[in-house]
């Protein structure tokens, strides 16, 4: 493209476009319009010259005015109450929903891998002798010990606040450092995984791995999924940088991460919840079974959420990212 002979065919629409903006809220209605036309113009006059010619100067000055005009023909929407509704009983489960091909391969594996790693644990002394000195061992799985105290140590509440931060930090890094390529999320999952496999490992190995079980699987059933969850989207990220499909890299890019934001905030809620049932319900003094009953419970009701409310929600259209009145308009790449 000649990007003189383009700047000269169309200069007059943009200095058209720009006059009708600065006159704001005076327009007649032929005049508005107008605007709306030179603005659907003039963004497809950006997105050409991004792929063909770009020149940073004339670049600016066109992504400037698209956005002034995107402004003025959509106006400054706030968010409502009605946008918190639809994200929690549309959009984010949808978002879950869809990208379950990515997740529950990743439970399914990740949960093996962490049996796999207990019992290797569990059966090799000199594995154990490698991760603590005899007596840190069994200060850690005697009656009464380190894995059985470290649920009560502190207080409830701020116990199960210290918990929600920690565990919607990992997941928060699942979400954004998916786009380097995978690697680190597949970092994070392992040692998520290993801290599970050792204390499978070390309390099995004293005969203890029911009393293990009935502290993590309250909590852990939920706050597992979500992890999960987060780490499934971050790979499906990490791919879109590979394969984009048939949009631009950018555009592929720009669309997982906008759904990836709004999951990052549907989990923090889930992990509040997780957060909650470790606080408070973990080290209760309730029976076994009925700690585990209650995180049973919590993991089917999520699971339920994703794959009713979600299921319904993608097969009227959502899609998890921003409504499309929020999004830049996207050109699809040449074939």
């Amino acid at each position: 493209m000649d990007l003189d002979v383009f700047v000269t065919a169309h200069r007059t629409e943009w200095d058209r476009l720009d006059h009708l903006l600065r006159r704001g809220r005076r327009l007649t209605g032929a005049e508005a319009d107008e605007l709306v036309v030179l603005y659907q113009r003039t963004a497809t006059h950006l997105s050409l010259i991004q792929s063909s010619a770009p020149d940073p100067l004339l670049t600016a000055r066109l992504t400037q005015l698209v956005a002034r005009a995107r402004s003025t023909v959509t106006g400054t929407r706030k968010a409502s109450w009605r946008d918190a509704t639809r994200f929690l009983t549309a959009g984010f489960p949808a978002a879950v929903y869809r990208s379950r091909h990515w997740w529950v391969p990743v439970a399914v594996l990740s949960t093996a891998v962490a049996a796999l790693m207990g019992w290797w644990i569990g059966a090799h002394p000199e594995v154990q002798a490698a991760i603590a000195a005899p007596e840190d061992l069994r200060n850690m799985t005697r009656p009464g010990g380190e894995y059985e105290t470290y649920y009560s140590s502190h207080p409830a509440a701020s116990f199960a606040a210290q918990v929600w931060t920690n565990n919607a930090q990992a997941a928060a890094m699942c979400l954004v450092l998916g786009a380097f390529l995978c690697v680190p999320v597949i970092w994070i999952l392992f040692v998520n995984m290993l801290n599970l496999a050792v204390g499978i490992g070390l309390m099995s190995s004293v005969g203890r791995l029911d009393t293990f079980l009935g502290l993590v699987l309250p909590h852990g059933l939920l706050e597992l999924t979500a992890v999960f969850v987060a780490a499934g989207t971050g790979l499906r990220l990490g791919w879109t940088v590979i394969d984009p499909g048939p949009l631009t890299r950018r555009a592929a890019l720009a669309q997982q991460g906008r759904a990836a934001l709004g999951m990052a905030l549907g989990l923090a809620l889930v992990l509040f919840v997780s957060g909650a049932i470790e606080g408070f319900v973990t080290p209760s003094g309730l029976p076994t079974w009925a700690r585990i009953t209650i995180g049973v419970v919590a993991e089917l009701a999520f699971l339920a959420y994703v794959y009713i409310l979600g299921r319904r929600a993608v097969r009227a259209g959502e899609t998890g990212d921003l409504a499309a009145v929020e999004r830049s308009a996207e050109l699809p790449s040449a074939a």
